[in-house]
């Protein structure tokens, strides 16, 4: 395959003065732990039977619970070695909520480094039956401009269509909807994006990156401005710039570039505060399809959540459509105040003033 493929003038390690050289700092990844399966099990049943103990549960679509634990090793011939230990353990539950043909199904999760970080599995399961009663008897709405609000679990996948249009490599090929943005007004002013590599005990956080480069904290937005590419050394030879520090690789295959813990900075109003002010809007709290094309920005998706009128939250939605652009809803979104930090990809409770919404 080697010798078929075409030669890649760009293609090699990272430039041997940029190393990383000492010792990785320790960030607490590793708790030791090496769990029965049986305790696994009763954790995932115990978390099933929270959840289908809830009035209007009506049906379970399973629980999990899951250890791990796993050695990340990298060498060079250029004279780079490191390694980093690390655990982690999950919880999940996903039920069903109402008979026929009005049911409604909602899940919930979440994932530590430690044991003794992780949700009660009684609060998991509880969560999620809460949400998949909370989804019943949905209402239509009329097609229209509103405001929209995206709850924390899915505001995150703004992060994730931003990610991909600052990858050097969608530069290189300009195929990103943010070709000509860098150091311009991508976001409000105020709005901050943190790419933290060096959170203890982050789902994300590494000592060095995929290619043995050293890693920083850092602001990807900085006041609403656009202040770096992610670049691997391949598309930084490529964009004749400097690599980022943010490679990732896997198993096999070549690095590509992706952020460390990467999440909004909170803003300076609460989510109620936010929800107080809207007349008429949609609070978002699952996201469906596709329907985003990293060139143009335009963004379409599928959605359900909740009616918000008068500024209180009202009845649920579902099999609705919300659109925009993401250049558009970039410009004018605006974080809430109640960032959590428990994924790799966090953010608060985001507001875009306006986005057409339709029934599906």
């Amino acid at each position: 395959m080697a010798a078929e493929a075409p030669e890649d003038r760009y293609a090699g390690l990272a430039p041997e003065e940029l190393l990383f050289r000492g010792n990785p700092m320790d960030l607490d990844l590793d708790d030791g732990g090496d769990p029965d399966p049986a305790d696994l099990k009763e954790r995932a049943l115990a978390a099933e039977d929270a959840a289908r103990s809830v009035e209007g549960v009506t049906n379970s679509n399973g629980a999990s619970a899951s250890a791990s634990a796993s050695i990340f090793a990298i060498a060079t011939s250029d004279g780079f070695d490191g390694s980093t230990r690390a655990t982690g353990y999950s919880n999940s539950a996903s039920v069903v909520a109402g008979e026929a043909g009005a049911m409604q199904r909602d899940y919930a999760w979440h994932s530590a480094r430690h044991a003794a970080d992780l949700e009660a599995p009684q609060d998991v399961g509880l969560r999620a039956a809460e949400r998949a009663v909370s989804r019943l008897a949905p209402v239509s709405v009329k097609a229209s401009t509103m405001p929209v609000l995206f709850e924390p679990r899915v505001a995150a996948t703004l992060l994730g269509h931003f990610v991909a249009a600052i990858s050097a490599a969608a530069i290189a090929r300009q195929s990103s909807f943010l070709l000509d943005a860098l150091e311009t007004q991508v976001f409000a002013p105020g709005v901050v994006i943190r790419d933290d590599p060096f959170r203890p005990r982050g789902l994300r956080s590494r000592a060095f990156d995929g290619e043995g480069l050293p890693v920083k904290p850092m602001n990807l937005v900085s006041d609403g401005v656009l202040t770096t590419w992610l670049a691997e050394s391949a598309s930084a030879r490529q964009l004749g710039i400097q690599p980022s520090g943010h490679a990732v690789r896997g198993v096999s295959g070549a690095p590509g570039a992706g952020p460390s813990n990467l999440y909004f900075m909170p803003g300076n109003r609460s989510r109620e505060e936010m929800i107080a002010d809207v007349k008429h809007g949609m609070l978002i709290t699952e996201l469906i399809g596709q329907g985003v094309n990293g060139v143009t920005g335009d963004y379409s998706r599928g959605a359900a959540g909740f009616l918000i009128s008068d500024g209180e939250i009202g009845p649920a939605v579902a099999e609705i459509t919300i659109a925009s652009n993401l250049k558009q809803m970039f410009k004018t979104l605006e974080p809430a105040g109640d960032l959590r930090l428990r994924r790799g990809i966090d953010s608060p409770t985001l507001m875009v003033p306006a986005m057409t919404v339709a029934s599906a």
